[in-house]
């Protein structure tokens, strides 16, 4: 397969025309979700068993994701979808304190939480074996081919909007004698935001345009200045001596507070894109928006 090898003026001098196409394998994403959950009123199971009796008041201190169980089955009587059960496994680190102005104490404990979604996978009936012992599809008891899609997940670190303390039903193992324990314990009680996306992939075989073979051009340079020489080229960070007020907070892409616009039309106006009577006009609606001249 050839591509069209005509290419825009500027584009030759960037870099050269595409002259062959290649086969490459890659995972296409057959179907993604995204999804903003708030889990809610989960206890966390701590490291040390019963949150103590002393401890009056617990802040959070860091959540991260530990791990994700993912689980794939087909959805019935829709062929191509798929229902990926997950179920998130989440680390805690708590400050526990007995008075408001005391040291806290350090606890650490787990937190599950599941949820799924449904989402179109495509269907193929291959099994595909590699060199190092690997291999996509199987046979099930009927010895037809089961070839399930990779499932991904992608997660920020969650946030801890709530924490506060309650009581769960106690968990005893099987052989222990429960009329020594009380039916309930203390323990840490969280809500958690998650951002996460999802997504459905299967190696697919597709034909890409190719380029000729480069290198870097940026130079693996060693600086061999001095210390005091390098701090020497540093600006000198006089904004962080000079706190920002609230009213100087300037929304992103807004102008610099000095910044002047052109009130001119200068001699290299480019007469192609419009008239000169379209520059003025240009020029004094920006002069009149910024109000600087």
């Amino acid at each position: 397969m050839n591509f069209d090898t005509s290419c825009a003026p500027d584009e030759m001098e960037r870099r050269p025309c595409n002259r062959d196409a290649v086969p490459i394998k890659v995972n296409r994403v057959f179907d993604s979700c995204s999804d903003r959950e708030c889990i809610a009123n989960v206890p966390v199971i701590l490291d040390c068993g019963e949150l103590p009796c002393n401890v009056q008041l617990v802040k959070s201190k860091c959540v991260r994701v530990a791990d994700v169980c993912m689980r794939i089955e087909p959805v019935p009587f829709n062929r191509g979808f798929y229902n990926i059960d997950l179920t998130f496994t989440f680390r805690v680190e708590l400050l526990a304190y007995t008075h408001a102005c005391e040291k806290p104490q350090l606890l650490e404990g787990t937190v599950y939480a599941s949820k799924s979604s449904i989402l179109y996978g495509s269907e193929s009936n291959t099994q595909t074996f590699y060199s190092n012992g690997s291999k996509l599809g199987k046979t099930d008891a009927c010895c037809e081919v089961v070839n399930l899609p990779s499932a991904n997940v992608q997660v920020v670190p969650p946030l801890a909007l709530e924490t506060k303390i309650g009581t769960v039903c106690r968990q005893c193992e099987p052989c222990q004698n429960t009329d020594n324990f009380p039916p309930t314990m203390r323990t840490v009680i969280m809500t958690l935001g998650l951002f996460s996306v999802i997504e459905l992939t299967r190696p697919v075989t597709i034909m890409v345009p190719t380029y000729d073979y480069t290198i870097p051009s940026k130079e693996c340079n060693v600086d061999t200045e001095t210390p005091c020489a390098v701090l020497d080229r540093m600006r000198f960070p006089t904004e962080e001596f000079s706190p920002v007020m609230l009213s100087e907070n300037r929304n992103p892409g807004s102008p610099s507070p000095d910044y002047k616009p052109d009130c001119k039309c200068h001699a290299n106006f480019n007469f192609n894109s419009g008239s000169d009577s379209d520059c003025h006009l240009e020029k004094e609606q920006d002069c009149n928006h910024h109000a600087k001249c």
